[in-house]
């Protein structure tokens, strides 16, 4: 007979909130072992004792069988003498000692729940706040650590005495799954029209007087789980329109959600990897092919391939999906530039000019999350955005870091970052911080992961950008700071996702970013290790005419390109841009060479504008990138054709002239080449001209691997090509996979490089 052990196991990691102990529980049934489970501070605590091949085969099975929304981290295991316990328990958490356990991201509705919520039979029929251990809000619910319900939303509903025997039964799906409710017990929703200050109906009534208005070709507000959507029927155009009119955004595409995959197949192409990423407990909207065929309002996204689609989230949308029948339009409640209304009171407020209705419900959202947008490119999934369903989890790097670490992120698409031993905490998706509205839910969303994961950070990160706003924030915190190059983060971040700690060519290509020479960069070659960036090649510069009014109008782009390639002889080329803007013309040259707000630029991003701008495309941008987008879009896939890299140095700086493309596209629009053509010839110089360059770059450095990062390589095209002509040279690529390459993983590239600068790494 084998002898009795005790083991006291410690597992770390997104434990907490996932049906963690019941799982543990279940495992110690199977093995016939004793002791208890209990949530502290730190994760999961497991006090067992046994035989001990079946204790050995218990912790191999708590990584194993783990269950589907759990991450485990670490799994220590020590020994203690016998206890002689009898049976094996569930027990209260302890919250001593420092937080730093993770949280759980939320998730959305399982397959169990949501036969339940359509099921006659279930008590749960039609309950729009459904969950077990297996799904429901956690992140935008908790509000600290552990995870229970006392410290969660979930607090102001006690649960009725149905509830409370499934939450301690251990055969229950939903034993200690801290938001159980139910119609008895649970939240309810709620409607009321904008503008009026009772509710006017609730529960299925409310659902009722949402779909009254939704057909009626009503604007609708609804409240999910990280905040509220603006919700219309997505095959009305006069609906769509009013929408866009209201919320005031003029072209940039909405989100769709429709009620399966089969719905999404009607609307766009879905390949295996992408129908498997809508269906997935994070539920992200997924940039999808659109079908010749599709039914969908002409509005939703106009001048682009793919529509932004995503499936429900929350037994509330499922409800409302399934009676209305069709997709729907389902983005962002908010008005253009501001964060995502999350609190009752305020959302009747800012979206009562929006929306005509409200489907409403009464527990509150601890922290507002908006949803995560991804695409599959190069065969994987990427973020574009990461939000709902991925925040907070953490990214784990190599090398831990020395003290917590904060990387405050960027003016544009902010996310902050916590660092902290092996982890990088990134937070929700924040915005754009020109709107006053989103630097308060920037300091706001630091406060809450202060709070939640007890820490303060020693060491803060910042952009080199004096004006940006999360950079002013930065100074003022009182502690020691580290001002990193906004492309240097772009490069740290990718290297971090890859655990790589070797030296790295960096290719990143993007708008903007502030230069160490004080020019506005954007299309860089870069050698980094640590907290070490030497700058080895770069896009020519040309002027920036207007700043910030060249990134709205491209044509200025294409006006400065132009000169740039041609100099003089600019005035006797026959374009139909420079017929377009022959009154604006003079003045502009006259800005240039008079280096009037013209600061130089090394951007691929302009440098698309421009390409853009002299195909027709587009002269001018409603929204960030559009010219760029439209312009992927047009691209001709086929095309093998390509414009001339012309590379020279200056002394170590190798500089790759963008005048050479700007004279290949010229050159056929004077032939009468169409603009799929030139885009797709467009997209094979670039790829080219980052072989070439690259190339050289790895006869002087010996460095064969490269990462590919910052917004620009969020062009799938442009990605995949560059990317497989690189590994086709033999170099080892680095792609984005857990953060966005645009500026939603600036703050993880901050908080890396800001470590590794006090730590003296790459120094």
């Amino acid at each position: 007979m084998d002898t009795v052990e005790r083991r006291v196991i410690a597992v770390h990691g997104i434990v907490q909130g996932v049906g963690f102990r019941p799982f543990v529980r279940g495992l110690a049934a199977a093995h016939d072992l004793r002791g208890h489970v209990h949530n502290d501070a730190e994760g999961v605590v497991v006090d067992i004792e046994g035989p001990g091949p079946a204790l050995d085969r218990f912790v191999a099975e708590l990584r194993s069988a783990a269950p589907p929304l759990a991450m485990i981290d670490t799994v220590s295991v020590d020994t203690a003498p016998a206890a002689d316990f009898a049976g094996f328990a569930v027990t209260e958490s302890r919250s001593q000692g420092a937080a730093t356990a993770l949280v759980a991201p939320d998730a959305a509705t399982c397959a169990q729940c949501l036969a339940e919520l359509f099921d006659p039979a279930s008590r749960r029929y039609r309950h729009p706040f459904i969950s077990c251990t297996n799904c429901g809000p956690r992140f935008t619910i908790q509000q600290a650590i552990p995870f229970d319900r006392a410290r969660t939303t979930m607090a102001a509903f006690e649960m009725c005495a149905a509830c409370r025997r499934e939450y301690e039964d251990p055969t229950d799906r939903r034993f200690h799954a801290q938001h159980i409710a139910c119609p008895d017990c649970g939240p309810t929703l709620g409607f009321r029209a904008a503008g009026a200050l009772p509710l006017e109906a609730s529960g299925e009534d409310a659902l009722a007087r949402a779909l009254q208005l939704l057909r009626s070709g009503g604007i609708l507000a609804v409240k999910g789980l990280g905040g509220y959507h603006l919700c219309c029927d997505a095959t009305d155009d006069a609906a769509v329109a009013r929408l866009r009119d209201r919320k005031h955004r003029a072209a940039k595409p909405l989100a769709l959600m429709v009620r399966d995959v089969e719905e999404a197949r009607a609307v766009a192409h879905v390949s295996e990897t992408e129908a498997q990423l809508l269906a997935t407990a994070a539920r992200p909207v997924v940039l999808l092919a659109k079908r010749a065929t599709h039914r969908i309002a002409r509005g939703v996204a106009p001048g682009t391939a793919t529509f932004g689609v995503m499936l429900p989230s929350a037994p509330q949308h499922h409800l409302l999906l399934a009676a209305f029948g069709q997709p729907v339009v389902m983005t962002s409640g908010n008005r253009s530039d501001e964060p995502i209304a999350f609190i009752d009171a305020d959302a009747f407020e800012r979206l009562g000019g929006t929306a005509d209705g409200f489907l409403t419900h009464d527990r509150l959202v601890a922290a507002r999350c908006d949803d995560s947008v991804v695409q599959v490119a190069a065969g994987e999934p990427r973020f574009l955005r990461r939000a709902r369903g991925y925040a907070p989890a953490p990214v784990r790097v190599r090398r831990p870091f020395p003290a917590p670490v904060l990387g405050v992120g960027g003016q544009m698409k902010n996310v902050f970052c916590l660092g902290r031993g092996h982890h990088a905490i990134l937070s929700q998706h924040i915005g754009d911080l020109e709107h006053p509205d989103a630097l308060a839910a920037l300091r706001s969303g630091l406060e809450h992961f202060r709070r939640l994961y007890h820490v303060e950070p020693e060491i803060v990160g910042h952009d080199l950008h004096a004006d940006y706003a999360s950079t002013r924030l930065a100074l003022t915190m009182d502690r020691p700071t580290v001002a990193v190059q906004h492309h240097h983060a772009h490069v740290a971040a990718c290297v971090a996702e890859h655990g790589v700690t070797e030296p790295v060519l960096g290719v990143v290509f993007d708008g903007s970013g502030v230069g160490t020479d004080g020019a506005v960069w954007g299309g860089e070659f870069l050698l980094v290790e640590g907290a070490r960036s030497e700058r080895l090649a770069q896009l020519g510069y040309v002027p920036l005419p207007g700043v910030e009014a060249a990134v709205r109008e491209p044509w200025r782009m294409a006006a400065a390109h132009l000169a740039n390639a041609f100099g003089t002889g600019v005035e006797g080329l026959s374009l139909a841009l420079l017929e377009r803007h022959a009154r604006e013309w003079p003045l502009l040259r006259q800005m240039m060479s008079r280096g009037f707000r013209s600061p130089p630029t090394s951007s691929v991003g302009r440098l698309f504008d421009a390409v853009a701008a002299l195909a027709g495309v587009r002269d001018r941008a409603e929204f960030e990138a559009q010219a760029a987008m439209e312009l992927e879009a047009i691209a001709d896939r086929s095309t093998t054709r390509s414009y001339a890299t012309e590379l020279r140095e200056a002394g170590e700086l190798v500089i790759a002239d963008p005048g050479s493309i700007i004279r290949g596209v010229v050159g056929d629009l004077e032939r009468g080449e169409r603009a799929p053509s030139i885009a797709g010839a467009f997209h094979n110089a670039l790829r080219d001209l980052v072989v070439s360059v690259v190339t050289r770059l790895v006869k002087r450095t010996g460095v064969r691997r490269v990462a590919l990062t910052g917004g620009v390589f969020q062009n799938v095209l442009l990605l995949e090509r560059t990317a497989a002509a690189l590994a086709a040279c033999d170099c080892e690529v680095l792609l984005h996979r857990q953060v966005p390459c645009n500026d939603g993983g600036l703050s993880l590239g901050q908080a890396v490089v800001a470590a590794a600068h006090f730590d003296g790494v790459g120094n």
